[in-house]
C-alpha cells in the first residue's frame, strides 16, 4: 500500500501542522514502521510550541530516555514568551472581549468610519495589529487553533487587503480553522484566498503558481468535510482553469480527488468526460488505481480491467486520510457506473456475468438490481428463470439531456469572463504606459 500512499507528496505543500493529522492517521493504518513515524512526528512537532506533545512522543520514541533539560527549559520559555506577547496587546484583546465593541465594529461597513471609531474612540495605533498577528501565529504555534482564529478575524476586520501582513493572515486563518474543524468559516478562508491570489499582483508567475498549489492542497481538508465539498472540488479543480494548470503542472496526483470526488457524485456526471481528457493527458505524469479504473472503463470498455482495478481502489481509498470516509459511496457509485456502461452495451446480460464483473455474489447483485428497478433509476427487468436481466429501450429524455449538457455552462462562462477582463485589464495598462512613455 505504500507505493499508492500520497502523504509525502502532499506534505511537502502544507503546513506542519497540516501535515500532522495525516501521520496520525497513517499510525493507525500501519502501512509504515511504528517507530519511522514517530520520529517522523517528533521531527514537525519539534519546531513547533507544543513542547508537551514533542515531551509525549519522545517518551514514545525513547522509553529508556530521561526528558532533554533543554526541553524542559525551552516549555518555561514558551510560556514566558506568550505571557509578554499577550501584555504587549492586552489593550487589543480587551476589546476583542468586549461585546459592544465587537458588536460595533461588525456593524461598521464603511471603512472610514470604522477607522474614525477606532482612532478617536478607542486610541488605535497600526503598531497594535503587528502585535495581535506576533501573537495570533505564537498562539497557532502552541496549538490553541481557536484562539488564533480570533485574533485574525479581528485583524481582517480592520486591516485593508494592502497590509503587509494580510496574505500571511489569510493563510494562517485558513490553517487555524481547519485544524478547528470550523468547516463553513474555512470554506468562506478558502475563496478569499483563491480571490486574492487571482485579482492582486503578489509576485511573479512563479510565485502565483506557487501559491495556487498550496491553496489546492489545504482546500482538500475543507472539500472532503463541508457539505458542498463535493460539487465545490468538481469547480475550481476542474472547471477553473488556473488551478487545473497548477495541477497538470506541479501536482498531477491531486487527480486522485478529483476523479474520486466525480465518483461519488451522482449529479456531476456530465463532468466525466472533462475529467477522463484530463486523466489521459497527465497519465505519463501520474496514474493510480482510481484515475486506472475511470481509463479501463471510459477510454477502453475493459470491464474485467475496471473490475480488478475497483479492488484496488478499496484498498487505496480505505487508506487515504481524506477519502477514507467515501468508502462505501465510491464502492456504490463505481459498481453503478461499471453497471451502467455495461448496460449501454448490451441488451440482455446475465446476472451471474454482472455479478462477477461488479465483485458480487449472484444473489446479492440480483438483489442490488431489483432496488435500482425499485427506485426508477434503471429502466429494466429480470427473468429470474433464466437468471437475466433484460434493459428496456427507453432513452433519455430531451429534457434531461439538455439538463446534463448545460450544467457546466456558467461555470465556463465565469472563467471565459474573467480571462476576457484580464486581457482587457493587461491592454489598457499597455495603453497607459505608452502614453506615459
Amino acid at each position: 500500500m505504500a507505493k499508492f500512499d500520497l502523504t509525502c507528496r502532499i506534505g511537502q505543500y502544507l503546513d506542519r501542522h497540516l501535515a500532522f493529522p495525516l501521520l496520525e492517521f497513517l499510525d493507525t493504518k500501519r502501512i509504515y514502521d511504528e517507530n519511522e513515524l514517530l520520529q517522523a512526528k517528533l521531527d514537525i512537532l519539534s519546531k513547533t510550541n507544543m513542547i508537551d506533545y514533542v515531551i509525549d512522543i519522545r517518551k514514545q520514541l525513547y522509553p529508556d530516555k530521561e526528558v532533554p533539560e533543554e526541553l524542559k527549559a525551552r516549555r518555561a520559555e514558551v510560556v514566558r514568551e506568550l505571557g509578554t506577547l499577550q501584555n504587549n496587546v492586552s489593550t487589543v484583546v480587551g476589546w476583542m472581549n468586549d461585546e459592544k465593541v465587537m458588536k460595533k465594529m461588525e456593524e461598521m461597513r464603511d471603512s472610514k468610519a470604522l477607522n474614525n471609531y477606532l482612532v478617536q474612540d478607542l486610541e488605535f495605533k497600526i503598531e497594535m495589529m503587528d502585535g495581535l498577528v506576533k501573537l495570533a501565529k505564537y498562539r497557532y504555534e502552541c496549538g490553541n487553533y481557536s484562539i488564533s482564529t480570533s485574533y485574525l478575524y479581528f485583524y481582517m476586520l480592520i486591516m485593508p487587503p494592502t497590509d503587509k501582513n494580510y496574505l500571511n493572515v489569510l493563510w494562517g486563518k485558513l490553517a487555524s480553522e481547519i485544524l478547528a474543524q470550523n468547516w463553513d468559516t474555512a470554506l468562506e478562508d478558502v475563496n478569499k484566498l483563491r480571490e486574492y491570489i487571482d485579482n492582486n499582483a503578489i509576485g511573479n508567475s512563479l510565485h502565483v503558481l506557487q501559491q495556487r498549489t498550496w491553496l489546492i492542497h489545504w482546500s482538500l481538508f475543507v472539500f472532503f468535510n463541508h457539505v458542498k465539498g463535493r460539487d465545490l472540488i468538481i469547480e475550481m479543480f476542474l472547471y477553473r482553469p488556473h488551478y487545473l494548470n497548477a495541477i497538470q503542472t506541479t501536482c498531477p496526483h491531486i487527480l486522485r480527488y478529483l476523479a474520486a470526488a466525480v465518483i461519488v457524485n451522482r449529479s456531476k456526471r456530465s463532468t466525466l468526460k472533462d475529467l477522463v481528457k484530463v486523466i489521459q493527458q497527465e497519465s505519463y505524469t501520474y496514474r493510480d488505481p482510481i484515475t486506472e479504473f475511470l481509463e479501463h472503463l471510459y477510454v477502453n470498455f475493459d470491464f474485467d480491467g475496471a473490475r480488478k482495478k475497483l479492488q484496488e481502489c478499496q484498498t487505496v481509498v480505505f487508506n487515504d486520510f481524506f477519502l477514507i470516509a467515501l468508502l462505501s459511496e465510491f464502492v456504490e457509485n463505481a459498481r453503478l457506473m461499471i453497471f451502467e456502461t455495461f448496460c449501454r452495451i448490451h441488451q440482455c446480460i446475465s446476472i451471474g456475468m454482472l455479478a462477477e464483473k461488479l465483485n458480487m455474489k449472484a444473489d446479492v447483485a440480483e438483489c442490488w438490481i431489483v432496488n435500482l428497478i425499485r427506485n426508477a433509476r434503471l429502466d429494466a427487468k429480470i427473468d429470474s428463470k433464466l437468471g437475466h436481466v433484460v434493459m428496456g429501450g427507453q432513452p433519455a429524455s430531451p429534457y434531461q439531456q439538455l439538463v446534463e449538457k448545460i450544467e457546466t455552462l456558467s461555470v465556463r462562462s465565469e472563467a471565459l469572463e474573467n480571462l476576457i477582463e484580464r486581457k482587457l485589464k493587461a491592454k489598457n495598462q499597455d495603453r497607459v504606459s505608452i502614453v506615459w512613455n
